[in-house]
């Protein structure tokens, strides 16, 4: 959770301002009382997809794994589980 959020309005007086100090630490930007955005520097923003994109790796590897040892579910029959638990 961000420690630090500022209404849009005054995101926009003070855009010049917020860049530098969105170099140190990212901010949330809120919209009548709800955080709607957050503002990262560009370094930070490269970390983040970085991390989304090997995490997403690991995560095809680990499928593929299954795959290939035969973990597999048939999804028709996971959905009709599913409906079921729902009761639909």
């Amino acid at each position: 959770m961000m420690e630090r959020a500022i209404p849009a309005a005054e995101a926009k007086t003070n855009f010049g301002v917020l860049l530098e100090k969105v170099q140190r630490e990212p901010l949330a930007i809120s919209k009548k009382g709800r955080l709607v955005a957050v503002l990262m520097s560009m370094d930070e923003f490269e970390t983040h997809q970085r991390l989304k994109l090997e995490q997403l790796r690991r995560e095809v590897q680990a499928g593929l794994a299954d795959l290939k040892a035969g973990k597999v579910v048939d999804g028709a029959e996971t959905f009709k589980a599913i409906d079921r638990e729902l009761g639909e």
